[in-house]
C-alpha cells in the first residue's frame, strides 16, 4: 500500500544548491570565474574608498571589467534592490552601509 503524503513540500524533490565557495573559484578552464553584481559593486567601493550612487558603480564596474549587465533595461535599479536586499538580510554582517539616499560605502 502506498504512503500518502501529508504536504506537497514532502512530494517535492530537493535539488543540490551550489556553495558560496564554490561561485567564487576560479573556472576549471584557467579563466577568471566572473563576479556577481554584488561582489564588483564591493571591489568597486573598497577601490573608491568613498560612497557612489549605483549608476556610479554601474559604470566603474563595466570600465574595469569587473561586472557588465547582460541586455538588462536597469541595471541600477537592480544593483540598488540588491544592496538593500543584502541590508535586510544581513543586517550587522552586510558589506554595505547607506550613507544617504541612494548612495553607498563599504561598512
Amino acid at each position: 500500500m502506498a504512503r500518502k503524503i501529508k504536504n506537497r513540500s514532502q512530494a517535492a524533490t530537493k535539488t543540490a544548491k551550489p556553495n558560496k565557495s564554490e561561485a567564487t573559484k576560479p573556472a576549471s578552464n584557467g579563466k577568471k570565474a566572473k563576479l556577481s553584481a554584488l561582489d564588483a559593486a564591493a571591489r568597486v567601493l573598497s577601490e573608491a574608498k568613498k560612497a557612489m550612487t549605483c549608476g556610479e558603480l554601474i559604470e566603474a564596474m563595466a570600465a574595469k571589467g569587473y561586472w557588465k549587465s547582460p541586455d538588462g533595461k536597469t541595471p541600477e535599479a537592480t544593483l540598488y534592490s540588491g544592496i538593500l536586499r543584502e541590508l535586510q538580510t544581513k543586517k550587522d554582517q552586510a558589506r554595505f552601509r547607506k550613507t544617504e539616499r541612494g548612495k553607498f560605502a563599504l561598512a
